[in-house]
C-alpha cells in the first residue's frame, strides 16, 4: 500500500480536472434540454437559436465552416480575377473547377446537413449560393457553350458582337436577381452577426456592379465596363476578408480555443417575433 499513497492525491487531481472539463462541455452541448448562450449559438451556426424536435445537433458535427469555406475559396480567386491582379482575367474561367467542387458541391453537402440539423437559415443561404456557382461554372464551361447560342458558327464579326453583346446583358439579369435575392439575405441575417450582414452587403455590391459592368460592355463602353469589374472584384475580395475571418471564429469555436474572437451579436438586438410578443404578453399581464 505504502508505494501507491503518493499517488493518490494526483488521482483526486486528475479526477477534479476531469469532472470540470465534463462541467465546462455540458455548459455548450447543442442537444437535450441544456443549449449553447445566443451569442455562441449564432457564432457558430450562423442562425439564431430556435428550438427544433430531436437532439441532431448533438449527434452531427456543424457543417457551417465547410459550406462557408467553400464558398471563399471559390470566391477570392474570382475577386482577384477581376481585378485583374498578377495579369489575371477571363471572369474566373480559369477556376472553373473550383466553382463546380468548392463553390458547389461543399455548399450542396453543407446545405443539405443545415437542413437535416435544422437550420433553416443557413440551409436557404448555402444551397442557394451552391446552386449560383454551378451556374457560373456551366456558364463557362466550353462544353455548354452557352454564349454560342448568341453567336452563331462563321458569324462575321459584326454579328460576333451582337451575339456577345446580347449574351451579356441576358447574362446581367441573372445577377440582378442574385443581387435582389442576397438583399433579402442581408436583411434576414440582423438576426445573426455583424460580421454575416457586413458580408452580404458587400456581396451585394459586387452582384450589383458586376452586373452593371455586363450592360456596359453590352453597350459597347468597354472602359466603364472595366472599371465597373474592378470595382466588384473589389467588394468580392472585402466580402471575402471579412468571411476568412468568420471561418477562423467558427473553427476556433469548434476546438474551443481558448481565444474568443467577437462577430457583433445581433441576435439579442434584433428580437424575433416570438420574444416580442412574450415581452407584450407580459406587459399587459402587468397592466
Amino acid at each position: 500500500m505504502a508505494p501507491n499513497a503518493p499517488n493518490a492525491p494526483n488521482g483526486d487531481v486528475a479526477d477534479s480536472i476531469d469532472r470540470d472539463y465534463k462541467e465546462h462541455l455540458k455548459r455548450y452541448e447543442t442537444n437535450g434540454t441544456i443549449s449553447l448562450p445566443m451569442e455562441v449559438f449564432e457564432k457558430v451556426y450562423l442562425n439564431p437559436q430556435l428550438p427544433v424536435k430531436g437532439e441532431l445537433r448533438g449527434t452531427f458535427g456543424n457543417p457551417t465552416p465547410i459550406a462557408l469555406m467553400g464558398f471563399l475559396i471559390a470566391s477570392t480567386p474570382l475577386g482577384c480575377a477581376l481585378m485583374g491582379w498578377r495579369g489575371a482575367g477571363g471572369g474566373g474561367a480559369a477556376t472553373i473547377g473550383v466553382f463546380y467542387f468548392f463553390g458547389g458541391l461543399l455548399q450542396i453537402i453543407g446545405s443539405i446537413m443545415e437542413w437535416i440539423i435544422g437550420n433553416t437559415f443557413p440551409f436557404v443561404v448555402f444551397g442557394s449560393y451552391g446552386a449560383f456557382w454551378l451556374t457560373l461554372g456551366a456558364t463557362l464551361q466550353p462544353f455548354f457553350n452557352a454564349e454560342g447560342a448568341y453567336v452563331p458558327t462563321g458569324a462575321s464579326p459584326a454579328v460576333a458582337a451582337a451575339g456577345t453583346a446580347e449574351f451579356l446583358s441576358s447574362f446581367a439579369f441573372y445577377l440582378l436577381f442574385v443581387g435582389i435575392l442576397t438583399t433579402i439575405f442581408m436583411v434576414i441575417a440582423l438576426r445573426t452577426n455583424a460580421v454575416f450582414v457586413f458580408i452580404f452587403l458587400f456581396l451585394d455590391l459586387a452582384l450589383y456592379l458586376l452586373a452593371a459592368a455586363y450592360w456596359a460592355l453590352a453597350e459597347g463602353n468597354t472602359a466603364l465596363g472595366g472599371q465597373l469589374e474592378v470595382a466588384a472584384g473589389a467588394c468580392v475580395f472585402v466580402f471575402c476578408m471579412a468571411g476568412w475571418y468568420l471561418l477562423v471564429v467558427q473553427l476556433m469555436q469548434a476546438v474551443d480555443f481558448p481565444l474568443s474572437l467577437p462577430v457583433g451579436d445581433l441576435s439579442t438586438r434584433f428580437k424575433g417575433g416570438a420574444a416580442r410578443r412574450k415581452a407584450r404578453g407580459d406587459i399587459e399581464k402587468n397592466t
